[in-house]
C-alpha cells in the first residue's frame, strides 16, 4: 500500500505534546543536541504550564524536534514513505524525513526562521470556515494587501494581510465563521519579505540533498526530488500560499492509498478527509500510537 507522511505546523501544538518521547533512550541524542543549539530544553518548554510552547520562537522548533524523532521511531520500525509532505513548519520535517538535510541542519533552519516569525509585527491572519470561494477569489483580486495565505480544503482557508485588508474581507464575504488569529503578523504574505530575505541568508548555507522519495512543496503541490528545486521551494515559503488543498488532492493522483499524520494533534487528517474521504489516515502522535501502527506488508 503506497504511504505518504505528512507533517502538520504551527496551531498543532499543545502543552504536554510529546510527553512519552522525553525518557526515551533512542531520543535523547536529539533533545540533547537540540538544547545545544537552541540554548533552550524542548520537553520543558512543552511541559510549561503558561502554555510557552504556543509562542513562535518555541513552537516551531519543539514541533520539528517532537516530529523528527517521531520519524526515526518510524524508520526503527521498518516504516519507510514513498511520498512526503508537510503543512508550513511541516515542510522542513518532511524535508528531513526525505534526507534532503540531516537534523541538525532542519533545527538550525527552523530555529532562524521561528527567530525571524516571532518579530513579525506587521499585518494579521483570520481563518475563514464555511464560505463561497468565487466570491472570496474575487474580493481578494479586489482588496490590495491580503492574500490567501492558506488553502487547506473547499471548507477552511486562512487569509494574511494587512489589519485593515483582512478586516474589508471578512466584512465583504459570507462565511460560517470567521476566526481572528493570534499570530503575531501575516505569515505567508508578501509582507513577509523582509524576514525571507533574512532567512535566505541562512537557507544558502545549507546543502541540500536528492530526497530519497517525492516532496510535495507548499508552494508547489507537484511532486520532486531535486535539491535544487526543494530548495527554492522552500526558499518561497515564507511569503507564499500553503496550498495543501492542493496537496491533498496529489495525493491520490501519485497513487497514495494511505496517509499518516507524523505529530500532535489531527489537524491534517481532518483536512484530508474533508478532500480525499477514499484515503486511509492514520495518526502517530506518541509512542503508543506509533506501536499500534498496523505493519506494512512486504512487497512481494
Amino acid at each position: 500500500m503506497k504511504t505518504a507522511w505528512v507533517f502538520p505546523g504551527q496551531g498543532s501544538q499543545a502543552i504536554g505534546m510529546g510527553a512519552d518521547l522525553y525518557g526515551l533512550s533512542e531520543a535523547q541524542p536529539r533533545f540533547a543536541k537540540a538544547a545545544q543549539i537552541l540554548g533552550w530544553s524542548v520537553p520543558d518548554i512543552c511541559q510549561n504550564l503558561e502554555d510557552q510552547v504556543s509562542r513562535t520562537l518555541y513552537t516551531q522548533p519543539c514541533l520539528y524536534v517532537l516530529e523528527s524523532i517521531l520519524v526515526d521511531l518510524m524508520r526503527n520500525q521498518g516504516e519507510q514513505p514513498d511520498l512526503v509532505a508537510g503543512h508550513s513548519l511541516g515542510e522542513y520535517v518532511a524535508l528531513y524525513a526525505a534526507g534532503v538535510f540531516d537534523f541538525e541542519s532542519g533545527l538550525r533552519l527552523v530555529q532562524r526562521r521561528a527567530e525571524l516569525m516571532d518579530a513579525a509585527s506587521e499585518g494579521g491572519m483570520a481563518a475563514l470556515l464555511g464560505f463561497d470561494r468565487s466570491q472570496l477569489e474575487q474580493q481578494l483580486a479586489q482588496t490590495p494587501d491580503v492574500v490567501l495565505a492558506n488553502d487547506n480544503n473547499s471548507g477552511q482557508v486562512v487569509i494574511s494581510g494587512r489589519l485593515e485588508a483582512v478586516e474589508t474581507i471578512l466584512a465583504s464575504v459570507k462565511s460560517k465563521r470567521a476566526l481572528r488569529l493570534n499570530v503575531s503578523g501575516a505569515f505567508h504574505s508578501p509582507l513577509m519579505a523582509e524576514a525571507a530575505a533574512k532567512f535566505q541568508q541562512v537557507l544558502d548555507q545549507v546543502e541540500f540533498r536528492p530526497a530519497q522519495v517525492p516532496v510535495l512543496a507548499n508552494v508547489d503541490p507537484m511532486p520532486a526530488t531535486d535539491p535544487l528545486m526543494l530548495k527554492e521551494r522552500l526558499s518561497r515559503q515564507m511569503t507564499g500560499s500553503v496550498r495543501w488543498r492542493e496537496i491533498s488532492l496529489q495525493l491520490p493522483q501519485s497513487g497514495i492509498e494511505r496517509v499518516i499524520e507524523i505529530g500532535p494533534g489531527k489537524v491534517l487528517t481532518g483536512l484530508i478527509k474533508r478532500t480525499c474521504p477514499e484515503l486511509t489516515l492514520i495518526n502517530v502522535n506518541s509512542l503508543s500510537s506509533l506501536s499500534e501502527l498496523p505493519q506494512s506488508s512486504p512487497v512481494a
